[in-house]
């Protein structure tokens, strides 16, 4: 049996030494950690491109990123269609009147009856918001804590807790404290099931029929009406 050559075997254990390196939390792993968090802060889903890309060169298995094949992916879109409107609908509804936040959400006023305005939106909600924010606040960062801190359930309670903190505070420059408080349910929320089940794909869904919800609750000005359903 001939053996590979000795140029195969180095580059071979190059890229061994550079994915394990990417995978801590040396020079390298932090570098590629803040690269991945930059692009998610830049544009939509950049972030999401570079975890995959991330996964890819550290030889992450795509389950540890919560890319899971769904028993049934009918069901899973069901589900996530269903979840994702009815929260949407109970936030909107119930939760965020009780918190005493503004009956319309200010920064999205311009869509309302703005037909020109969906195809942006839509993209922005489906693919930047339901897949990038997904991959990166629930996939990656899941697991780069988990990598951190462990898997037990206390490990997983403080994964949770600094996710939802992170996820809410991002939505603070667009939307304000309403958008602070709203977004940190929902990370806390999807955060939760992430940490049970370890999938992605029904939040994902569930997160873009969440925002396409309010898209279409804004855009038929239905926003003080959905309100005041309970409270007058």
């Amino acid at each position: 049996m001939s053996l590979p050559p000795r140029g195969t075997e180095a580059a071979s254990a190059t890229n061994d030494r550079f994915a394990e390196s990417l995978r801590g939390f040396g020079s390298i792993g932090i570098l590629a950690f803040l690269l991945i968090w930059a692009g998610n802060s830049i544009v939509v889903p950049l972030g999401a491109v570079l975890v995959l890309v991330w996964a890819w060169q550290s030889r992450t298995p795509w389950r540890e990123i919560g890319f899971v094949r769904p028993k049934s992916w009918v069901l899973t879109l069901l589900i996530g269609l269903a979840f994702g409107c009815v929260f949407k609908l109970a936030m909107k509804a119930v939760v965020m009147p009780l918190l005493g936040a503004p009956e319309i959400n200010h920064a999205f006023q311009y869509l309302v009856g703005n037909t020109a305005a969906l195809p942006s939106i839509l993209y922005l909600v489906i693919v930047g918001a339901g897949f990038g924010e997904e991959v990166f606040f629930r996939g990656y960062l899941f697991e780069r804590f988990g990598t951190l801190f462990g898997s037990s359930a206390p490990a997983k309670m403080v994964t949770v807790f600094i996710t939802t903190v992170w996820f809410g505070l991002e939505h603070y420059s667009l939307q304000g404290m309403a958008g602070v408080q709203q977004a940190t349910i929902v990370g806390l929320v999807f955060g939760t099931i992430f940490a049970l089940t370890g999938r992605l794909w029904m939040l994902i869904v569930a997160h873009a029929a969440f925002d396409l919800t309010a898209v279409a609750i804004i855009y038929w000005d239905l926003e003080r009406e959905v309100a005041h359903l309970l409270f007058k």
